[in-house]
C-alpha cells in the first residue's frame, strides 16, 4: 500500500505532518516526531520579532477537546534560523514546513522574504489564528480581498510553495480559499481553532484562561474541520494540508474522504502520544488494504463521487 504524497512538488513519506505550534519549537523536537513516524513538520508561528505571547494559564483541556490562548510566542524569524538548520541535519529526508505571521502586511511580506531564504520546503501563512483580535484585529483569512492582497504580495516575494492557512470562523471557506487560490497560494491549510471560545470556573466565577479566550481544537472542532476541508476541495484546483481534531485513524480517514492530502496532527498527540503517527498510518494501510486500494491518491475526496 503506497501512503507516500507528492505535496506541491514535495515528497512526504506518509500524509502526517505536525500541526503549527505543536512541538514546533526547536529543530531537534521536530526531528523526534519523524523519527517517531511523522512524515514532516510544520514549525510554530514566527513573526519578525519576538513575542512572549499570552500569560499562563494558556491551554485547558476539557470533555471532547482543547482551548489555547498561547498567543503565537517565539523567538522571532531572524534567530530561528539555527533550529531550522538544525532540523535539516537531524531530519534530512522529510519536509519542513515553515509557519509565519505579522502584525500587518508589510511585516507579513517582510518575514515571508527571509523564511524563503531558509531550508524549508514550503510555507505556511498563518492569516487565521483567533486569539490575538486584541492586537491584530480580526483575522485576515476571514476577510475574501484581505486574503487576496496579503496572498499575491507574498507571491511576488516567495519562490517556494506557499499554503494558506483558513479559518472556520467564516460562512464561506470556498470562496475564501478559491480567492487565496487565484492570488497565488499552492496549496490550502484548512484550518486553524475555531472561536473563540472561553471556559469559566465557577468557584472562582471569572474564565480560566488569563487570556478570558481561546481557540478551540480536538474532537469538538473535528466535525467543522471536515466540512471546511470538503467545501475547500470542491472550491480549488490546489491541494490541501487537512487539519482539526484529527485523533485517530477514522479522523484522518475522514478528512481524505473530504479532500485532504496532508494530515495536519496535534490533537492526536494528547491521546496517543508520539505513537499517534504510526497508528494513524497504519489505519489507512489498513482500510486501503481492505477496501482494494492500493494509493493514497486514490482516496483524496472520494466522498465528493458519492
Amino acid at each position: 500500500m503506497n501512503v507516500s504524497v507528492n505535496f506541491c512538488g514535495i515528497d512526504f513519506p506518509n500524509p502526517t505532518v505536525i500541526a503549527s505550534g505543536y512541538l514546533g519549537v526547536t529543530g531537534a523536537s521536530l526531528a523526534n516526531c519523524v523519527r517517531n513516524g511523522a512524515g514532516g513538520v510544520t514549525g510554530k508561528t514566527l513573526f519578525m520579532d519576538p513575542r512572549p505571547g499570552h500569560p499562563n494559564p494558556t491551554i485547558l483541556t476539557f470533555p471532547g477537546g482543547l482551548i489555547n490562548a498561547v498567543g503565537l510566542c517565539g523567538e522571532g524569524i531572524r534567530k530561528a534560523k539555527h533550529e531550522f538548520e538544525k532540523y535539516r541535519e537531524l531530519a534530512p529526508e522529510n519536509p519542513i514546513i515553515g509557519s509565519i505571521g505579522g502584525k500587518n502586511l508589510k511585516e507579513l511580506v517582510e518575514v515571508a522574504e527571509i523564511m524563503n531564504t531558509y531550508p524549508v520546503d514550503m510555507l505556511e501563512l498563518n492569516f487565521s489564528c483567533p486569539n490575538v483580535d486584541d492586537e491584530m484585529g480580526r483575522p485576515i483569512a476571514c476577510d475574501p480581498s484581505m486574503t487576496a492582497e496579503a496572498t499575491k504580495a507574498i507571491r511576488k516575494v516567495v519562490t517556494k510553495p506557499i499554503s494558506v492557512k483558513l479559518s472556520p470562523n467564516v460562512p464561506n471557506i470556498g470562496l475564501i480559499a478559491k480567492t487565496a487560490e487565484a492570488a497565488g497560494a499552492d496549496a490550502i491549510t484548512a484550518v486553524n481553532t475555531m472561536g473563540p471560545g472561553m471556559l469559566i470556573d465557577p468557584k472562582l466565577r471569572r474564565p480560566i484562561l488569563a487570556n478570558k479566550v481561546g481557540g478551540v481544537s480536538g474532537q469538538a472542532l473535528k466535525p467543522i474541520a471536515v466540512r471546511c476541508v470538503y467545501d475547500v476541495y470542491k472550491a480549488v484546483q490546489i491541494p490541501i494540508i487537512a487539519t482539526g481534531g484529527i485523533t485517530n485513524g477514522r479522523d484522518a480517514l475522514e478528512m481524505i474522504l473530504a479532500g485532504g492530502s496532508l494530515l495536519g496532527i496535534g490533537s492526536a498527540l494528547l491521546s496517543h502520544d508520539m505513537a499517534c503517527f504510526t497508528m494513524i498510518v497504519d489505519k489507512i494501510r489498513d482500510y486501503m488494504k481492505e477496501e482494494g486500494f492500493t494509493d493514497i491518491s486514490e482516496l483524496v475526496g472520494l466522498a465528493h463521487e458519492i
